[in-house]
């Protein structure tokens, strides 16, 4: 009797376009300044010196991340992957072209198997949350630039990478405003501060968002909510470890622990009276993971009868999750098909991170390929693909 071999990575995914759902720009040096007026070349985002080393700056001279000009990749510039933490002392010029050229990631794209990517910023953080004591005028001109940009890699990659626009989020009226904008360029979805309270805004369960969110239902743009995406939850990933612990291990500690921030979040999400108003809303908790899915919402089931009784809910938190809300994955693999039919095979969707530590580049779809096959084709074609094209609208 002929033994039956295992369907390999490609025999699992054959006839399926496959949309990667999160990945990083790493920032050309010149993104900002090549496209301000000659007024703000001096003061949007831009690398000089700050105190002797290569540093994203903005304004008159305020460091904007704590890495230096790290591009946060892991490929190097010969597509060879670093395990270690030596990136951080990178340059743009140290890594793969990728990372921030459009030719060379579709290059990535096409030996990967991948049709098409959304991208998410590094420099003004996950959710734009830096730059906060820049002047306002700044840190308008900064998203704005941001976003056409994003729009012009749309048009560079004939429609199949996707940034996500940034908006000024400490502003409704010019949020709404940015929305439409970003959605005439053609831009598919808007990334937001999660926590805008620790900038003594309301926070985002406060009707004084309504406007926003009644303008991303009419303009069809999904909200995304990356990892890291406030001054809080990136902070968690500095402190969640103990003190004692070597670099390495505190780093793995603190990128395990930043998923468990969008779970925050997420039941904040779910339980804030958004999802009965606005019942057609998208929301997307990125680069989080799917596993811990599942258990927050039986927890937030059961905690509801247990103790809650100020709100009323016209649907359980599974409900919700359903109708609203989506989950990316890229490393799980164990008991994928009943973690994925947990949360449901339409708010599943596939990403890699790529370039990004963790990212499963060279080869995501073998990474993947173990968890893969424990679902049907049609569940595959779903998170792989379809999922991800009617969020966002992108063609197959």
């Amino acid at each position: 009797m002929a033994t039956q071999l295992k369907p390999t990575a490609r025999d699992l995914v054959a006839g399926i376009k496959i949309i990667d759902t999160d990945t990083h720009l790493s920032e050309p040096h010149d993104l900002w300044t090549s496209r301000a007026p000659a007024n703000l070349k001096n003061l949007v985002p831009r690398v000089d010196l700050f105190e002797g080393k290569p540093t994203w700056i903005i304004g008159e001279g305020k460091q904007l991340s704590g890495i230096g000009a790290s591009p946060i990749s892991v490929i190097k510039k010969d597509g060879s992957k670093s395990r270690s933490l030596e990136f951080f002392d990178w340059q743009i010029g140290d890594v793969h072209a990728g990372a921030h050229s459009v030719k060379e990631r579709l290059e990535v794209m096409d030996e990967a198997g991948i049709h098409a990517q959304i991208v998410y910023p590094n420099v003004l953080g996950f959710g734009g949350q830096r730059g906060w004591d820049a002047e306002e005028n700044i840190r308008i001109a900064s998203i704005e630039i941001y976003n056409d940009a994003m729009a012009d890699m749309l048009h560079e990659s004939k429609q199949r990478i996707y940034g996500m626009a940034l908006l000024p989020w400490w502003d409704v009226k010019r949020s709404v405003a940015e929305v439409e904008r970003a959605k005439k360029m053609g831009l598919r979805g808007v990334i937001i501060n999660s926590d805008p309270q620790n900038n003594g805004l309301p926070d985002l369960a406060e009707r004084h968002w309504d406007p926003l969110w009644e303008a991303c239902v009419a303009n069809d743009m999904p909200i995304n909510f990356h990892i890291g995406a406030s001054e809080s939850s990136s902070a968690w990933f500095g402190s969640s470890f103990w003190p004692s612990e070597p670099h390495d291990i505190r780093f793995a500690i603190g990128s395990s622990m930043l998923f468990f921030g969008n779970a925050r979040v997420m039941a904040n999400i779910i339980l804030s009276g958004i999802l009965d108003r606005y019942p057609t809303i998208k929301f997307v908790s990125v680069e989080s993971g799917i596993g811990w899915i599942p258990f927050l919402l039986e927890t937030l089931e059961y905690q509801l009868h247990e103790n809650a009784t100020t709100k009323t809910f016209s649907l359980t938190p599974e409900e919700y999750f359903r109708r609203n809300i989506y989950g990316c994955f890229w490393f799980e693999r164990k008991n994928m098909s009943a973690t994925v039919r947990q949360c449901g095979v339409d708010n599943v969707m596939f990403e890699t991170d790529f370039p990004h530590p963790t990212c499963l580049y060279p080869e995501p779809l073998e990474h993947a390929a173990s968890g893969l096959a424990q679902l049907t084709f049609e569940e595959r074609e779903k998170i792989l693909s379809t999922n991800a094209s009617k969020l966002y609208n992108i063609p197959l």
